[in-house]
């Protein structure tokens, strides 16, 4: 069998992670990983010669001298089947509102016009890569969702992502949801975490591991802050867990990396409401992701 390979592509409001993805194994090429962080808010041109930058130095690591398509994770509002991007008014990616981002990334990359790029919800790609790395989650309902600059979620029912009918919520996100006084993501959020800290404190924080280090330092209203987030989170996903009959729910993204600091708070909360319901934290949430876009390629 010949092995091809695809560049997947993962893409945040302040991250860009790069890798070459064995489409024939699944996996990641040997040092072919690439990341870096970057403002979203920069010119176009700027932050095109950001992503070209790191995706060269995926495909010059790999070794790999030709590779058949890209995948990109793209975090929405997003038109994945054109490549549009409809962000607006989330501290990311201002610039970009109502451009093609794939042909942005052909014209960067000197790629013919018929080279395939498919663009894929975030949040989906990681959801369906967690279950690619637990054979069990192929026969089970899994909840995915990722926090960070945005809330995204996505529904797998036996390893096929479910984004319509009346056991998930409008395409299968949850960041919209109509939420105390705004929606999900206004509470669940780096956003919504700095902003509940400057309510608490009166003292504005230029990001979220400025406050995570305050927590982890013993700042009680820092602290205070990750434990609402986590009772918000449960708060806003009962309803779908008990909707969806949800087996498994997979915690990622930036956030998720101080899940010490919510993750008790998250769980008394679905205690509370009577569900048992098995929650796991994401180890690795770029490979996660990488590989789910590229499973999307592979379909």
């Amino acid at each position: 069998m010949n092995t091809s390979y695809a560049i997947g592509l993962d893409i945040g409001g302040t991250h860009i992670t790069a890798a070459i993805i064995n489409r024939t194994e699944m996996k990641v090429v040997n040092f072919s990983l690439c990341k870096e962080s970057f403002d979203s808010n920069l010119p176009v041109d700027q932050v095109m010669g950001i992503w070209k930058n790191v995706i060269c130095n995926a495909v010059k690591n790999s070794k790999i001298e030709s590779v058949s398509g890209l995948a990109v994770c793209m975090p929405g509002p997003f038109d994945y089947q054109n490549g549009i991007c409809w962000i607006k008014g989330q501290s990311k990616y201002e610039h970009f509102y109502g451009l093609n981002i794939r042909d942005l990334l052909l014209e960067s990359l000197n790629f013919t016009k018929d080279f395939p790029i498919l663009f894929e919800n975030d949040a989906v790609c990681f959801g369906k890569g967690e279950v690619f790395k637990e054979e069990e989650n192929l026969t089970k309902k899994v909840i995915a969702i990722t926090l960070g600059t945005g809330l995204g979620a996505c529904f797998i029912d036996k390893g096929i992502s479910i984004s319509a009918g009346s056991l998930v919520p409008p395409d299968g996100e949850i960041y919209n949801l109509p939420y105390k006084n705004g929606i999900a993501e206004d509470y669940v959020s780096v956003r919504g975490l700095l902003s509940h800290y400057q309510t608490l404190s009166g003292n504005n924080l230029n990001n979220g591991l400025e406050l995570y280090n305050l927590a982890i330092s013993g700042n009680e209203r820092a602290i205070k802050v990750f434990e609402t987030m986590g009772e918000d989170l449960a708060a806003i996903v009962i309803p779908w867990i008990k909707k969806f009959a949800a087996d498994h729910i997979i915690i990622g993204g930036k956030i998720a990396n101080g899940s010490e600091l919510f993750l008790s708070s998250f769980h008394k909360i679905i205690k509370e409401s009577g569900i048992e319901i098995k929650v796991s934290v994401s180890n690795d949430n770029e490979i996660a992701a990488l590989l789910g876009a590229v499973s999307f390629l592979c379909d």
